[in-house]
């Protein structure tokens, strides 16, 4: 006999330890990312082919940043007993604003 229909989750939920330490690791990996836009805010462009590719350099990191930021918000929803799906929902209105943000600057 065929049987259709919904069993069970396909994955186990995440325990809270699990959530902190992923929160953990995203918090980790902000500093990281602040450390590479210090770092790249104290070189000094010497030509205007420095400065463009500083500029380059400064667009990724901010990309970067605002990636980080999305996913802290995303554990930190989660940390706060949110699921998966709530919190999903909340990072997709995060990534939709930005891209509202860079659509007003063009």
């Amino acid at each position: 006999m065929v049987s259709y229909g919904y069993k069970k989750a396909k994955a186990i939920p995440l325990t809270p330890k699990e959530i902190e330490e992923k929160l953990k690791e995203t918090e980790e990996e902000m500093q990281i990312v602040l450390e590479w836009k210090k770092e790249n805010e104290a070189k000094k462009p010497k030509d205007k082919r420095a400065l463009s590719w500083k500029n380059r350099e400064a667009a990724k990191i901010k990309k970067r940043i605002d990636s980080v930021n999305g996913m802290l918000m995303y554990w930190k929803l989660r940390k706060a007993g949110k699921s998966h799906f709530y919190a999903s929902i909340e990072l997709n209105e995060y990534w939709a604003s930005l891209k509202g943000k860079k659509e007003d600057k063009d």
